[in-house]
């Protein structure tokens, strides 16, 4: 073959070689994302049953590769049995539904969300149990009927008192109405320092003072990934409670806020 016909058949294949790469996705894959070296790790130590470093490192390869569904899928995962931690498990599945719309598990990981969402309304609202709400009721009515009984007892006592003060003669009704008969303000001020110990309760129960907020300020090669675990939140919580902050443009001396 002439070195023409060489250099032709050279510059054909480079040629179909740039066309095949130009009609590749430019997105990494799925497959791509589990060769990522965090990832990597972060299997590692889930096969070593280190779950806490395996947070870790899954948390590292979102931060060198945010749109990781398998970084998110091991996460919630993780979040989900091992770390129990459903708000964090909710976010991820959640992404990963998001970055991966057709995946194959979809029903079974929304099935997880809605599970998810169940034990985190159970650990927030926790409803009494059914002997518990039932002794409360019997607290509260006894509560009222103790009420009632004051109540009764100072309108009778009121109701004696003016019909004594009519029975007298008006110059020893006026005798009587200054040398100390309680008035109806008189009842009612006596009536608040029979309930004092209720109100003085209900101001305690009010005046609860309200929680500081933290902070952390960023130092010398610090990621937002060590920054959470250092004060023991997960990574989503961090993002969310500092919404305008570049998980890769930390600044030394920055200020973050802590969920």
């Amino acid at each position: 073959m002439s070195f023409f016909g060489k250099f032709s058949l050279a510059a054909l294949a480079a040629v179909s070689l740039i066309t095949v790469n130009g009609c590749l996705p430019s997105d990494s894959s799925p497959l791509d994302d589990e060769k990522e070296p965090h990832f990597v790790l972060g299997k590692t130590r889930v096969n070593a049953m280190d779950y806490t470093g395996a947070v870790e490192a899954f948390e590292e390869s979102l931060e060198a590769n945010p749109h990781s569904a398998a970084a998110h899928f091991q996460l919630a995962c993780l979040f989900d049995q091992k770390e129990s931690d459903p708000a964090a498990a909710i976010y991820h599945y959640q992404e990963f539904l998001r970055l991966n719309p057709s995946a194959d598990n979809a029903q079974v990981i929304q099935q997880r969300i809605y599970s998810c969402k169940q034990q985190l309304a159970a650990d927030v609202l926790p409803l009494p149990s059914a002997p518990a709400a039932q002794k409360q009721l019997e607290d509260l009515a006894e509560k009222n009927r103790e009420l009632q009984d004051e109540v009764d007892k100072w309108r009778a006592y009121y109701t004696a008192q003016q019909a004594a003060q009519k029975s007298l003669p008006p110059a020893q009704s006026s005798s009587a109405a200054s040398g100390g008969n309680p008035t109806p303000d008189d009842v009612s001020a006596a009536r608040t320092v029979t309930t004092s110990p209720v109100t003085a309760t209900a101001a305690h129960t009010v005046a609860v003072k309200p929680a500081r907020l933290r902070a952390h300020t960023v130092v010398a090669g610090e990621t937002l990934a060590a920054i959470a675990r250092k004060h023991g939140v997960s990574l989503a919580a961090l993002e969310s409670a500092n919404p305008g902050v570049t998980p890769k443009k930390l600044r030394i001396g920055q200020t973050l806020n802590l969920p």
